[in-house]
């Protein structure tokens, strides 16, 4: 069986009244949609799709990875955020990278691992929202786990990009020193050595164990005890710094989220360590332009442009606040009247790298009957992760200390017990108080910029699926490089390129760094639902 990834097919919106799920797989659109038939909450739902996310798209996140989420609670009208992320060895050691000539933090090695979120975090929102025992929510995906799954397309592409980092083949170029010295552990996410087909059955029973261990044991399952015995120890063994007591000590915690006012919707995202302040301040720049005057080319180029800035600004508050909290997110008049300086919209900037292509998370919305909402986002990074499967769960874990820098003046810098800076960003907006969307968008870098542009698609009038749908842009590094998809009108192709931008046509498979995004409307009792299809997954309704 072929396929191109062109995804020239149409899509219609989902619409429903008794609740809506969408997410990056059918299967986990379905678990969460169970859910809610049998009288689970919105934060029930996410947890039984986010397991399910862990087992049939495992290349894209999993329990050894992070999570955010934001919960609208329809009864007190407020927003609250779950920050899920963990954080580096109380041994982490800067200097001994540098000494032995790394510049940048390793991507690969134990030393990029930090402690994995996932599973606090599921136990955390269900403890304040929701409804149902973490066991009822998680057996699903251990059976699916255990009996098998049939691999969707996207997903399988992804997965043979991440087979050699799982074997540790010595031709597997991860820039990391010694990156194959150490026996690999991956082969418990693969069919005797290689990924499985598009089409092909997957069995993950060790994943299905550590899913079974949880839903009988709790949290403390990966936080103590057996795993964390052995995960520490297979990070050590790859040169990390993890131990048992840097498991035991993980808490999630729940900050103040961030808003801000943008044509007439309130947006909401996790502050720092997350990344989700970049699209606060675009849509700050964009909200002091009449965006919906401007000819499509100048408002292409003006959004670009706000989103520059945003990014560059994001590069130096995006750090753990726990460590300083100096100037981190002052979105008052005065900070954006002193950033609107800095928009440059007749010539492209080229002095600022924005970091890597992503297709590395997995999103989930989820809406329930009452009106409650759980925006919900989990991710290992790059892929896989690490690569590194600790022995006999399953279990990949991150490698989110990559986040960091070994720059020692930088607020990110490596430290012990630290959180790095991170992408995956979930978002939700109001309206007079109202749910009006919860929504996310995935994928590295990509994301603030996807939540700008989705958010800015709605408010023009679009459909979710059609907000999902519509051709995307995305600023990738030095020199003004601006990713865009097919489909984007010649009008602004040329303005942006007449501005100095160079642009790099994206088709195909490549499409997936454009992001994946999932959103549900909350339009009266209706809710309307899309998503995307850069993914393998589905909207569904009750």
């Amino acid at each position: 069986m072929q396929y191109d990834f062109d995804f020239m097919s149409r899509r219609s919106s989902v619409l429903s009244t008794r609740g809506a799920v969408a997410t990056s797989h059918p299967l986990a659109a379905q678990a969460g949609a169970s859910v809610l038939r049998e009288g689970g909450n919105a934060a029930d739902a996410a947890i039984a799709a986010a397991a399910m996310l862990c087992v049939v798209e495992p290349v894209s996140n999993g329990i050894g990875g992070d999570c955010f989420a934001l919960y609208y609670d329809a009864k007190t009208r407020q927003v609250t955020a779950l920050n899920g992320s963990g954080r580096s060895a109380y041994g982490a050691d800067a200097d001994s990278l540098r000494a032995v000539g790394y510049r940048d933090m390793p991507k690969f090695t134990g030393a990029a691992v930090t402690v994995p979120g996932v599973a606090r975090g599921w136990s955390d929102l269900l403890e304040r929202h929701g409804c149902m025992p973490l066991a009822a929510l998680l057996a699903p995906a251990i059976d699916v786990a255990q009996g098998g799954f049939p691999v969707t397309e996207w997903i399988a592409r992804a997965w043979a990009q991440s087979q050699k980092k799982l074997r540790r083949d010595a031709d597997w170029n991860s820039g990391d020193k010694d990156n194959g010295a150490q026996q690999a552990s991956g082969h418990e996410l693969l069919i005797d050595g290689r990924a499985p087909k598009f089409g092909e059955v997957m069995r993950l029973p060790t994943m299905a164990g550590t899913l079974r261990g949880i839903a009988e044991g709790g949290a403390d399952f990966i936080y103590t005890g057996e795993f964390a015995r052995n995960a520490a120890a297979h990070v050590q063994r790859y040169g990390g710094w993890l131990t048992e007591r840097d498991f035991a000590d993980h808490r999630s915690e729940w900050p103040e989220p961030l808003s801000i006012d943008y044509r007439g919707v309130r947006l909401y995202e996790c502050p720092p360590n997350g990344q989700g302040i970049s699209a606060l301040i675009a849509c700050g720049l964009a909200d002091m332009a009449s965006l919906t005057e401007m000819r499509a080319p100048e408002r292409v180029a003006y959004m670009v442009d706000c989103m520059r800035v945003a990014m560059a600004e994001a590069e130096q508050r995006v750090f753990d606040p726990g460590f300083d909290v100096s100037g981190l997110w002052p979105l008052d008049e005065a900070f954006f009247d002193q950033i609107r300086k800095k928009l440059s919209v007749s010539q492209a900037y080229t002095g600022y790298v924005f970091g890597p292509k992503g297709n590395d998370t997995v999103y989930l919305s989820v809406v329930d009957g009452a009106g409650n909402a759980c925006s919900w986002i989990q991710s290992c990074y790059m892929g896989t992760g690490t690569g590194l499967v600790v022995p006999g769960t399953g279990v990949s874990l991150q490698n989110r200390g990559h986040g960091f820098s070994l720059d020692a003046q930088h607020r990110n810098h490596l430290a012990p017990h630290k959180r790095p800076f991170h992408t995956i960003i979930p978002a939700m907006t109001t309206r007079d108080g109202e749910l009006h969307a919860c929504f996310g968008v995935m994928g590295g870098h990509m994301q603030p910029q996807g939540h700008f542009q989705v958010l800015t698609h709605l408010l023009n009038g679009l459909t979710p699926q059609a907000a999902l749908d519509a051709p995307r842009w995305q600023l990738v590094g030095r020199d003004a490089r601006l990713m865009v998809e097919p489909g984007l009108p010649n009008d602004v192709v040329q303005g942006l390129m007449t501005s100095g931008y160079l642009l790099e046509k994206v088709e195909g498979f490549d499409r997936i760094h454009m992001g994946g995004g999932q959103i549900i409307v909350k339009h009266g009792d209706v809710l309307i639902a899309g998503s995307d299809p850069r993914k393998d997954g589905c909207a569904v309704g009750l």
